[in-house]
């Protein structure tokens, strides 16, 4: 009987999320109220102090390649913190432990706003740590679930999403007002207060999650495979199929190759995701520097340019459910699929709309203008929208289509893409304060440059993803000899 009773589907979410979703949306909160000041705080106070019109430019470049820089060790690190998870430690380990350097981080950061080189140390520490946590906070939620409720996993990731976008919504809004009319330090140390409580709360937890164990290396993991798989490129061909050959030839099991496989599968997708985000993660830092051009007069109401950027997580928050239970289901009535990989390539396209809307701003500034920030957000609208239907897909793809070994490896392969990104938009950035071969792409001409990049990558996606199989493992029996 109590098998019987095991098949059956459950109506309830795992006891474990409310910690979960109630620590990552005080991480975020900490994690984005550094964000939402750091560009114009590294102009004000490190690059342009004398607010000399001459060196704006090259300030504001050298700004935007520091924060993007942040970012790119920011979505680095989940590498290391997934391997750390999945082969040693278990998730649980690795978020409480880093989640305790974030913190640390965070005091550096408040203590040093008058020293240019240990606020770099605290930057540096907190994208460490945050990097840590990140690859394995998607995963541990999808660990809570099993075949009797898997069924609510999509919905799951949705309001995880929600519940955390609801953290940024109220740091981006407070942190702006500390910041002006308070001054740096408190700025920056209350995201380091809600650190501390994000590890509270995970740690109140600890009793009430599923945690898988930590896999350990194993020979057949991930790397090695792929190692003997290239060699194998270069073999004759004996009539065997490709992994047939590999697997005969060095004893892979078929659950490793199967594995890798599925990796492989993902990584074809994720491959897309760096240009998404070198776009996306700029409304965190030049569009706040172009929102401080804009008429930002708002209902009779002046906002501070830092607070704009509160309209992204305020959309995804309204967006979310509109699209799970609206735009969705009506696709589904009018006989299109909203498949993962059709949502991706949704969002790329308007991806790209958003930044021909800030392109357009950008060339009325170039031309003496001072447009409304209506027309900002506007561009935030859409982006919130393109959001959804990257981000989300994302996390949920990596978690479904890997096998169960390899989930929290597979969520920082997915952020190692925002690392890309971000990391080229820094070189580009770089360039521009050293003079050098983006130095022409200023004002209009930085955002079509983006712009004509997302199109070509958007063209080819359209080619790829169509040939792409899709495999779930949801509800797989993974046994411990799946690679890491």
């Amino acid at each position: 009987m109590s098998e019987i009773l095991s098949e059956v589907q459950k109506t309830g979410m795992p006891k474990a999320v409310p910690y979960i979703i109630g620590n990552e949306a005080a991480e975020r909160f900490s994690f984005y109220g550094i964000r939402s000041i750091m560009s114009t705080f590294l102009v004000a106070q490190f690059f342009n102090p004398s607010m000399n019109p001459m060196l704006q430019n090259v300030a504001e470049a050298k700004s935007n390649e520091m924060v993007h820089l942040f970012v790119t060790l920011a979505y680095f690190m989940p590498l290391v913190g997934g391997i750390m998870a999945d082969w040693f430690f278990g998730k649980y380990k690795v978020i409480l432990v880093v989640s305790i350097f974030y913190a640390l981080g965070n005091l550096i950061l408040a203590l040093s706003t008058h020293n240019f080189s240990l606020f770099t140390v605290g930057l540096v520490v907190i994208a460490a740590a945050a990097g840590g946590i990140k690859s394995c906070v998607s995963a541990n939620v999808g660990d809570q679930f099993d075949k009797s409720n898997k069924h609510l996993l999509s919905k799951m990731y949705g309001w995880f999403y929600f519940t955390i976008n609801t953290g940024s919504i109220v740091s981006t809004m407070l942190i702006p007002i500390v910041y002006n009319k308070y001054g740096p330090e408190l700025a920056f140390g209350i995201p380091g207060v809600l650190m501390c409580a994000a590890t509270i709360i995970f740690w109140m937890g600890r009793k009430k999650y599923v945690r898988v164990a930590p896999s350990g290396f194993k020979r057949e993991n991930f790397m090695v495979i792929s190692f003997y798989a290239i060699r194998q490129l270069f073999r004759k061909k004996d009539g065997r199929a490709f992994w047939e050959r590999l697997g005969a030839e060095k004893n892979f099991s078929a659950k490793s190759i199967d594995g890798v496989q599925a990796v492989y599968r993902i990584l074809m997708i994720f491959a897309f995701t760096p240009i998404f985000w070198a776009l996306w993660d700029q409304n965190l830092a030049e569009w706040v520097l172009q929102a401080k051009k804009l008429d930002l007069n708002l209902f009779g109401y002046t906002l501070f340019a830092e607070q704009i950027q509160t309209f992204n997580p305020i959309f995804l928050v309204s967006m979310i459910p509109v699209m799970t239970y609206a735009v969705f289901p009506l696709l589904e009535k009018m006989g299109i699929t909203p498949t993962p990989l059709r949502k991706i390539g949704a969002g790329l396209f308007l991806m790209g709309l958003t930044f021909v809307i800030i392109a357009l701003i950008q060339e009325n500034i170039d031309h003496g203008g001072h447009p409304s920030v209506w027309w900002q957000i506007l561009a935030y609208l859409i982006l919130a929208i393109a959001e959804i239907l990257v981000s989300i897909t994302c996390l949920e793809y990596a978690y479904t289509h890997s096998p169960k070994s390899m989930k929290s490896t597979m969520s920082a392969l997915y952020l190692l893409g925002i690392s890309f990104g971000n990391y080229f938009v820094s070189l580009v950035n770089k360039s521009i304060a050293n003079n050098g071969f983006f130095a022409k792409f200023t004002g209009a001409k930085y955002y079509w440059l983006f712009i004509g990049i997302i199109t070509a990558f958007f063209v080819l996606y359209i080619f790829v993803a169509k040939r792409l199989p899709e495999k779930s493992y949801v509800g797989l029996e993974d046994s411990e000899t799946e690679p890491a």
